[in-house]
């Protein structure tokens, strides 16, 4: 696995995290609000991200796992699923840059597992404990999100399930820093991050790691982009 890919995969978490504030804004603010006179506040926001970023870590390596053995049982899929991975990888540069939002119907498809999941995260608020932080996090994780999908998606191309799990444990981290950030600082970073001109370089940037992605097909490649 190249360095590259890591940090394109923490570079589109970072540049998701207005998405992020929208998406799990609220909970955050719950758990701030929850305990705000408490030393525990720093240890709750940590152990929700850890069970959020654990499930996204967890869900990239099965999803790479069963994308080997794809790979394995026909090469031209791995080829298939490379076009495809970086056709979502575009899909999400479009969004992000409010070119095109049809990403948001790829979240439908996550809605009907929430549903059994949704009254598990109804339980466990208002949170009281670290513990209770934690499982949230594991939960939430698998709330239905676009952004998440479309970098699981590009797992389905990696070579081996411990690169998938990496690509969603650095996409999880780069959303870190908006998720960490509440009130004022939440507001400020979320429209500093929604700049046109700031969206746009961003878009672009994705779109041409998607490119590189497929660099191997347009030079004939064919069994290097299979692996």
């Amino acid at each position: 696995m190249s360095s590259m890919t890591l940090t394109a995969a923490f570079f589109f978490g970072l540049m998701g995290g207005a998405h992020c504030i929208g998406m799990c804004g609220g909970i955050m603010s719950t758990l701030s609000l929850a305990r705000s006179q408490d030393n525990a506040l720093i240890a709750n926001l940590l152990a929700y991200n850890s069970g959020r970023i654990f499930t996204y870590t967890l869900t990239g390596g099965l999803v790479a796992f069963f994308g080997t053995l794809l790979t394995d049982q026909l090469l031209t899929v791995g080829v298939i699923l490379r076009i495809f991975a970086s056709a979502m990888l575009i899909l999400m540069a479009l969004y992000l840059a409010n070119w095109w939002k049809g990403l948001v119907y790829v979240e439908s498809l996550g809605r009907y597992i929430w549903r059994f999941l949704q009254p598990i995260a109804s339980k466990l608020m208002p949170v009281r404990t670290t513990g209770q932080a934690l499982l949230l996090g594991l939960v939430w994780g698998w709330l239905p999100c676009g952004l998440i999908y479309s970098v699981l998606i590009w797992t389905l191309s990696a070579q081996s399930p411990l690169e998938g799990a990496l690509i969603m444990l650095f996409f999880g981290l780069g959303t870190l820093p908006a998720m960490l950030l509440t009130g004022s600082l939440a507001s400020q970073f979320k429209q500093l991050s929604q700049s046109p001109v700031l969206r746009s370089i961003a878009a672009l940037l994705i779109i041409a790691f998607a490119l590189w992605q497929l660099a191997p097909l347009f030079s004939g490649d064919l069994v290097h982009a299979g692996h």
